[in-house]
Formats: structure tokens, sequence, C-alpha cells
């Protein structure tokens, strides 16, 4: 029983260096793109994608602290997925607009629509998803040591 929560440990450990890892492809892909004033299907300028992540198999049924501690989840700690990749909106995050008539894309004001990517908010999410890969290594590194130190105790 106790090899089991080993590794169920290491299994929500791994479910969110999974996670944080395509975060932090999403904030490459974003970076890349920063510049692109138009994307193949040429709808526009490219749009900042976001990583939305939910709980992994989380019943619905008592999300309250009492629920917890009766153990009325069906695991404790499920680990997390992601939920989706979502295009941030113009709404949400208007395009930069840069005056240049001469640029290929300009609109009819002579205006150049330039992707809704920050690059500083941008370093600062990749640094955050670099921090949360790493803390989630180190789980497995201490769950692992702990698992051989519990070998060594049976010994």
């Amino acid at each position: 029983m106790i090899f089991l929560r080993f590794l169920h440990t290491i299994d929500v450990s791994a479910s969110g260096l999974t996670a944080q890892r395509l975060r932090m492809d999403t904030i490459a892909s974003n970076l890349a793109n920063a510049e692109t004033t138009r994307v193949e299907s040429g709808t526009g300028p490219y749009r900042r994608q976001v990583v939305v992540f939910e709980a992994r198999n989380a019943r619905k049924a008592g999300n309250s602290f009492e629920a917890i501690l009766q153990g009325e989840f069906q695991s404790p700690g499920c680990g997390v997925r992601v939920k989706e990749i979502k295009q941030v909106s113009e709404e949400e995050s208007p395009f930069r607009k840069v005056y240049d008539p001469s640029h290929p894309d300009a609109d009819e004001e002579g205006y150049v629509s330039y992707p809704n990517v920050n690059i500083v908010e941008e370093m600062v999410n990749m640094i955050s998803a670099t921090r949360a890969y790493e803390a989630n290594a180190k789980v497995i590194e201490a769950t692992k040591s702990m698992a051989m130190r519990a070998l060594d105790i049976g010994r």
C-alpha cells in the first residue's frame, strides 16, 4: 500500500511536468511569433495563446475542506491536465498598432497590426513555468529517495 502511494505521488508530479512543458512550448511559440503580422490562413496577425489547466480526475461532489478531510475525493491530489490552449481575443488583449504605410500588411490608414504578445509578460510566464517544472522534478526526486530509504529500512 505504501508503495502505491509513492507511485501515486510520482504520477501527480509527472502530470505537472507534462502540463508545464506544454505551457513552455506555447510560450515559446508566442515569443517566436511576436512580430508575425499574417498567419497562414490570412486572417490577420498571430494571436497569443495561453494554456488552461484543470484538476485531473477530481470528483465534482464536495469540494469543501470537510469533504477533503473525510476523503470524499476519488484520490487525494489527482494531478493536473491541460483543459485547452486558447487564443487570447483582441478584446482581452488588443493588437499593437504601428504606423508603417509601406508595410504589405498595412491597412488603409497605414497602420500595421502586430500580435497581442507582450515579450516581458511572456518571459515572466516562462520563468514561472520553469520554476513549476523544477518543483515537480524535485518532488519526483524526493519521492524516489524516500522510497529507497523505506526499502533500506525493510532490509
